[in-house]
């Protein structure tokens, strides 16, 4: 299937394995108001659908994603306030993408072909996976610009040390996928004609496993990280519990046990 402006293209392979790419290059694949609407509307659909396992989030051209559409909010200025009620509704409008991603009952992955700047690098720290080429860069620039990434700041901070987080948004440099990695913004890189294919091998893998315990899972996961210690293990052990009453979860041990393959009901 295809998005009819054509900025957001999405295919969904035999494993369920669903790809969504952003394809505005005129904007340099930027978060614009639209493409933060499809890209929402897909998530949120493939959510609930169950063909769909694993979600990739892609691009063409050599920018993964710059970020906000800068001539948007030049454009906003020109309004009676200055443009304040539209850049409130556009932050508020990015985190909700952002949150949707989070909450998405499937896993999303960032593939990252080009470079990831401001909102764009926001976009890969808050994908549950990503995986770059060794020729992507990655950037939260807006102090050149005498704008803070203070929104991508609540994704970069909650994937990598503060540290390294802080360099990033006080000196605006670009880092390469080697940096990326070591600092955890991303989990690993190729090059740039095996990142696809590497990205769905790993999609694939995941996409093999239980729906009901990934999903399970990830939601357990981002609940359980901002808890103090005895609460976070109250909590997952009664996600444990509930999870081992599922039909999946007594399929799966049933054929650990049993020496075979474990065929679950999804």
């Amino acid at each position: 299937m295809e998005n009819e402006e054509n900025i957001l293209i999405s295919s969904i392979s035999k494993e369920g394995v669903l790809r969504l790419i952003m394809n505005d290059q005129n904007s340099k694949n930027s978060l614009s108001e639209e493409m933060m609407n499809k890209l929402s509307k897909e998530i949120n659909k493939s959510s609930r659908e169950q063909s769909v396992k694993v979600i990739i989030i892609a691009a063409i051209g050599s920018v993964f994603c710059a970020g906000h559409n800068l001539k948007e909010i030049t454009d906003a200025r020109k309004q009676s306030n200055n443009g304040e009620s539209y850049f409130q509704k556009l932050f508020d409008q990015c985190s909700s993408l952002m949150e949707c991603i989070v909450n998405c009952s499937k896993p999303v992955i960032a593939e990252i072909s080009g470079t990831a700047t401001a909102a764009g690098c926001q976009l890969v720290a808050t994908c549950d996976l990503a995986y770059a080429s060794s020729s992507a860069k990655f950037a939260t620039p807006g102090v050149n610009l005498g704008l803070f990434c203070s929104t991508p700041m609540v994704a970069l901070t909650r994937a990598v040390k503060n540290k390294h987080a802080m360099e990033m948004l006080l000196t605006g440099d670009f880092i390469d996928p080697e940096k990326a990695k070591e600092i955890g913004l991303i989990n690993n890189f190729f090059e740039n004609n095996k990142l696809e294919k590497e990205t769905m091998k790993v999609a694939i893998k995941i996409a093999n496993k239980s729906s009901v315990a990934v999903s399970t899972g990830k939601s357990a996961f981002y609940m359980q990280s901002d808890k103090e210690l005895t609460e976070a293990y109250q909590y997952t052990s009664r996600v444990m519990v509930e999870n081992l009453l599922k039909d999946d979860a007594k399929e799966g041990i049933e054929a650990f046990i049993e020496k075979r393959k474990p065929n679950f009901r999804d």
